[in-house]
């Protein structure tokens, strides 16, 4: 596991790789639009993952004052993308920023996936 680490007058201070992809998750995942993090295309099919899973859609790099993030999510059915990928972006950034003092110098938004609606039980039945 990566390790981020600053020295100051007390000691050094290390940030882990994993801390910084659940910050990212995290973050991502209070943007409106966004249904979940995706664990990738194993087969064509997206696995939408939980809340335990959140570094899991997640691949930072960190340097000693950097960092890079690429971020795999699914996107609720009917929202504008790149409206909620920006905004996935800014949230990241933010967060990641103020949470560990680096400096974010990427964030890639790679949608894996749409959420659809699920159908509402009185639509099932009329369907059978």
């Amino acid at each position: 596991m990566e390790e981020q680490a600053n020295r100051n007058d007390y000691g050094v201070i290390r940030i882990a790789d994993e801390v910084v992809g659940v910050i990212a998750g995290l973050a991502a995942t209070e943007v409106k639009g966004i249904a979940g993090m995706s664990g990738g295309l194993a087969g064509g099919i997206s696995d939408i993952l939980g809340r335990k899973n959140l570094s899991k859609g997640v691949k930072v790099e960190v340097g000693e004052r950097e960092a890079a993030v690429d971020l795999f999510v699914v996107v609720e059915y009917g929202v504008r993308v790149p409206e909620v990928a920006w905004k996935v972006q800014e949230n990241v950034k933010r967060a990641i920023e103020s949470m560990t003092g680096l400096t974010v110098v990427e964030v890639n938004v790679h949608v894996q996936g749409v959420h659809l609606p699920q159908q509402t039980k009185e639509e099932e039945v009329r369907v059978h």
